[in-house]
């Protein structure tokens, strides 16, 4: 009789504790008020997390949920649970930073394939059809570009500032919105359309990983 009322003692207790672990939907809710959510994290969830920096590199294709999360999501906004190996784990965006994005068009032509003269060649005429309004830039890429900007018709979206080679980043300083210029690379010749002025957007984000 002893073990017995024992027993349901024991279950008694454990019962209880799992009532005061927090659902999902409170651990977020907490973590949301929080003045300090990776002490919070620590001390009172006693669960491991990870605090990362998440570069923004593009604003219309991401490179993964990590930075589509830092661009779309809020400060202090809790999202998942996400499913990874072995477990599950909940983002907050702890803060954001802001960067320079520029809006650009690219006809990429790759001189591993064609000759430099060839090339330089093809780029002047490209350019003289567009000084004369012949033809398009959207024509253009589609039809020459050699980068998987061909399939955008050659706009490559708002790219985010040291993402694009300095030399195209140092002539767009100097260039107003519509120019069209022409820019040698190790890698081919890119002819660049300044599609729009830059602007500030949000460039980072200090993000935390709760391990549920």
């Amino acid at each position: 009789m002893k073990i017995y009322l024992t027993i349901l003692l024991l279950l008694a207790g454990w019962g209880w504790a799992c009532c005061q672990q927090p659902g999902i939907a409170e651990i977020k809710k907490e973590l949301e008020k929080s003045p300090n959510s990776p002490l919070y994290v620590k001390q009172v969830l006693k669960k491991k997390f990870k605090i990362d920096t998440v570069i923004v590199t593009r604003t219309a294709v991401f490179r993964s949920l990590a930075d589509s999360i830092a661009y779309h999501g809020r400060e202090k906004k809790v999202y998942g649970p996400f499913r990874q190996q072995g477990g599950s784990f909940l983002v907050q965006i702890l803060a954001k930073s802001p960067n320079l994005f520029y809006h650009v068009s690219q006809i990429f032509i790759d001189t591993t394939v064609f000759p430099y003269r060839f090339a330089d060649s093809l780029g002047d005429h490209m350019l003289t059809a567009l000084r004369e309004g012949t033809t398009s830039f959207e024509q253009l890429a589609q039809t020459y570009s050699m980068g998987g900007e061909s399939a955008t018709q050659g706009d490559l979206g708002w790219v985010a500032r040291g993402v694009l080679l300095p030399a195209i980043e140092k002539e767009l300083a100097k260039r107003k919105k519509g120019d069209v210029f022409k820019i040698w690379s190790p890698n081919g010749m890119h002819i660049i359309r300044k599609t729009e002025e830059p602007r500030n957007d949000t460039g980072f984000a200090l993000m935390m990983r709760v391990f549920l």
